[in-house]
């Protein structure tokens, strides 16, 4: 984080010190979970499920906090903020316990924090991500393919919301030169609002899915919603990009809202930087040429992923459009494409168990879109030594009214693409009656939780098999795959309970 003194921060948000020295200067960023605190932190007070971080204000002061961002005094140094009936309420935090309405003011001081640093850094070019899945996996490719051309801050896992954008931005230093953004949404207005605080150069829109169609309502009305990033690009004139989907009607679309000018990225012979033939080879993964057609001419390369699913091809070329605009060059963009790199943790991680089994771990998350490329995953994917495929599904979330519609696709393509289809949980149940009767020869079983499903497994995988493991975050189907992968595989925590990511 830049340095800045209490005095500054109390200004840039529009609260007072109390019980603090003003010179003090906050070195060591921003945080909102007191047990990260290092020295120099400035701790954000924000309350949780089972408790409010103004508890914890002297505990993070002894650990070398300089002050507490808080909504009302405590026991220590402090930035406190007014409590005013004109913030927005923060989905985030009523989630987490916000009653009185001292969180969403606290979020709002941090997200004025925020865009007082960004304003500080006017080298640095801010990229933002969005869609309805593949924004993470494609945010850190962008980042992959930044850092080599100078300072590079990404967002970390999917801190994609009102708390976790902020908490991004406040890591850049006055050294950072790309600050990659992952932006999230669930209801209009929302994205505005993180584009408020740190105004993107070059705006990313992945696709236009269901997630979260059951708060949306319909896909067009997430396509508004997504749209407001490239409503918030600067002008062609002024550097503003737009990196839209050629292969997604909605996101070709928002080109006629924006002034920045548009790079069309897909399959269709109309994208800028496209993929005109892909092929995958037994593990998934994808091979392509990169071709870019722009007022210069056309140029190619043959481009060979690490990752696995052919979806990663559709990330591939938003990144590199991205990187392309910063400054890489061709050959640049090729290696980084192909280069292997750490990946995030249960998002498409194929392993190899010592018993002979593949395990492709994609227990993130789950959307109607994200289901579908892991299961066309899973049938690229070939077994050895007469090996089965095998589905481990558990339900999606917030589908609204196409809750049972959509379980019964995904049902229905499991029993197609795999052997053995497993969904776990209550919610899965339509998922298993549609495997049950798509009438493809697949053998369908349910389990109630994820202790049964990793017993079936255990009993009954054999060297050879190939399965797949994927369901929504509250599914928590990570837990079978960290059960059958051995303990060196890397593992993390979930985000804390302060921070709901909006996928």
């Amino acid at each position: 984080m830049i340095p800045l003194d209490l005095a500054t921060v109390a200004a840039a948000v529009g609260g007072r010190l109390h019980r603090a020295d003003g010179s003090r200067q906050v070195l060591g960023g921003v945080e909102f979970d007191s047990r990260n605190v290092r020295p120099g932190t400035l701790f954000v007070a924000l309350p949780g499920k089972n408790a409010d971080g103004h508890e914890f204000a002297e505990q993070a002061v002894a650990q070398g906090a300089v002050a507490v961002l808080a909504a009302h005094e405590v026991a220590a140094p402090a930035i406190v903020v007014p409590v005013t009936g004109d913030h927005v309420p923060s989905r985030v935090l009523a989630l987490a316990g916000d009653r009185d309405g001292s969180g969403a003011a606290v979020l709002a001081a941090l997200a004025k924090l925020a865009g007082h640093v960004v304003r500080r850094l006017p080298d640095c070019a801010v990229v933002g991500v969005t869609g309805s899945c593949g924004k993470t996996s494609t945010k850190d490719l962008i980042g992959h393919l930044l850092a080599p051309l100078g300072p590079t801050v990404v967002s970390p896992r999917s801190f994609n919301n009102e708390l976790g954008q902020p908490w991004t931005v406040l890591r850049a230093e006055e050294r950072t030169r790309h600050l990659v953004l992952e932006l999230g949404t669930r209801g209009v207005g929302q994205l505005a609002a993180l584009c408020a605080t740190a105004p993107p150069r070059i705006g990313v829109v992945l696709n236009v899915g269901d997630a979260h169609l059951g708060e949306f309502g319909s896909r067009d009305a997430i396509a508004t919603a997504k749209g407001e990033l490239v409503e918030a690009l600067p002008d062609a004139s002024a550097g503003g990009v737009a990196v839209l989907n050629a292969d997604d009607p909605r996101v070709a679309a928002m080109s006629t809202r924006t002034s920045a000018r548009v790079v069309l990225t897909g399959r269709a012979a109309t994208a800028h930087v496209r993929a005109p033939d892909v092929e995958v080879d037994g593990l998934a993964r994808a091979r392509f040429t990169l071709r870019l057609d722009g007022a210069v001419g056309t140029t190619s390369a043959r481009i060979a992923l690490p990752t696995h699913g052919e979806h990663q091809v559709d990330n591939a070329l938003a990144a590199a459009a991205v990187a392309l605009e910063l400054g890489a060059t061709v050959d640049d963009v090729v290696a980084g494409l192909q280069a292997e790199r750490p990946l995030a943790p249960h998002r498409m991680a194929v392993h190899r168990t010592a018993d002979g089994v593949t395990v492709i771990d994609d227990a993130r998350n789950a959307s109607s879109g994200s289901m579908l490329a892991a299961l066309r995953t899973l049938a690229s994917t070939t077994t050895t030594d007469g090996g089965r495929k095998w589905a481990v599904l558990g339900a999606m979330r917030e589908l609204g009214d196409a809750t049972d519609e959509t379980h019964d696709r995904v049902g229905g393509l499991a029993a197609r693409y795999a052997d053995r289809v497993v969904s776990v949980g209550g919610d899965a149940r339509l998922i298993h009656a549609a495997a049950a009767a798509a009438g493809t020869g697949a053998r369908a079983d349910h389990v109630p939780d994820t202790e049964s499903a990793t017993a079936l497994l255990r009993d009954e995988l054999r060297e050879g098999d190939v399965v797949l493991i994927k369901g929504a975050r509250l599914a928590a189907l990570w837990r079978i795959a960290e059960a059958l992968l051995p303990p060196e595989v890397p593992s993390t925590g979930w985000d804390s309970d302060f921070v709901k990511v909006a996928d």
